[in-house]
């Protein structure tokens, strides 16, 4: 099993140090999240909130920094961490600067990027960048296979109902295939991740039973594509105290990746940035060590 840092919500001025500081700890990576701006009028309901009327859990003054200007920053400071978005909401961009954001960072990353994709909730940010919010279920399905081909090199063409373009290069492009990996725990978005992507990102800390309930829906779904066999990395977040036990068991229940936030033990997101790399420290020594 792998472990990635969930980072949302932290100090942008933290980030490069702590990618830094946990290159060598046995950290897999960091797990970024994604949003462009916060409308005052905001009339979205955020699917995950605690709260009654919807809004979300952060306030409108919450860094968002982008996510591939990030990596890349990142990159340049370590060796080993790879850099997963969970998630990238694509369809609220273009394919194309999706494409080139996406295989640039991984160029010069060294191929160390995870693309993890998603709908998004936000209708606002849609009507801003000019996409359609109402059909981004099926723009997402077609931008999948569309992204693999713009990063193949050479000239390239797509042909479908939502996106058509080419013969064009698109240059630099990765020098090793980018996994896309589907977020999200509804049932087309379940579907999807089974039928075209490499692997299944959970949506928010699931409770232990009811993670299970969403692995044994995905197998489920893998095995109706006929990809039971295929290789598959499934991404985990869970509402528990970390405990080696019961990493064990998800990893033999299929899960390859676990996200973590270990500066949460360390006083949240306002703790110093030495701080948040101790408290990382200690939980790669009593749980990553260990797994």
């Amino acid at each position: 099993m792998r472990f990635h840092q969930a980072v949302a919500f932290l100090e942008t001025e933290q980030l490069v140090g702590l990618a830094r500081g946990c290159d060598d700890m046995g950290y897999a990576g960091m797990y970024l999240c994604d949003h462009i701006f916060y409308p005052q009028q905001l009339d979205s309901k955020y699917p995950y909130s605690p709260h009654e009327d919807g809004s979300p859990i952060w306030s409108p003054e919450t860094h968002w920094p982008d996510l591939w200007c990030l990596v890349s920053a990142m990159a340049m400071v370590t060796e080993k961490l790879h850099f997963t978005s969970g998630i990238y909401i694509a369809p609220a961009r273009d394919v194309f600067t999706a494409a080139k954001l996406v295989g640039t960072a991984a160029y010069l990353s060294d191929n160390r990027v995870h693309l993890g994709v998603g709908v998004g909730w936000c209708e606002e940010e849609f009507d801003a960048t000019g996409q359609d919010f109402h059909n981004r279920g099926k723009r997402l399905d077609e931008m999948i296979p569309a992204l693999r081909e713009l990063w193949k090199g050479g000239w390239v063409e797509y042909h479908g109902k939502h996106y058509d373009f080419g013969p064009l290069q698109m240059n630099p492009t990765p020098t090793a295939p980018i996994p896309i990996y589907g977020g999200g725990h509804s049932e087309p978005a379940l579907r999807r991740a089974a039928r075209l992507c490499d692997g299944w990102m959970a949506a928010g800390a699931y409770a232990p039973d009811d993670a299970r309930n969403y692995l044994a829906k995905m197998k489920k779904y893998r095995e109706e594509a006929g990809r039971a066999d295929a290789p598959f990395r499934i991404y985990m977040t869970l509402a528990a105290m970390p405990e080696v036990d019961l990493f064990r068991e998800f990893e033999d229940e299929g899960v390859t990746d676990m996200v973590c936030a270990p500066w949460m033990l360390a006083g949240g997101h306002d703790s110093p940035l030495h701080a948040k790399i101790a408290a990382a420290e200690d939980f790669a020594a009593s749980i990553i060590a260990k797994m």
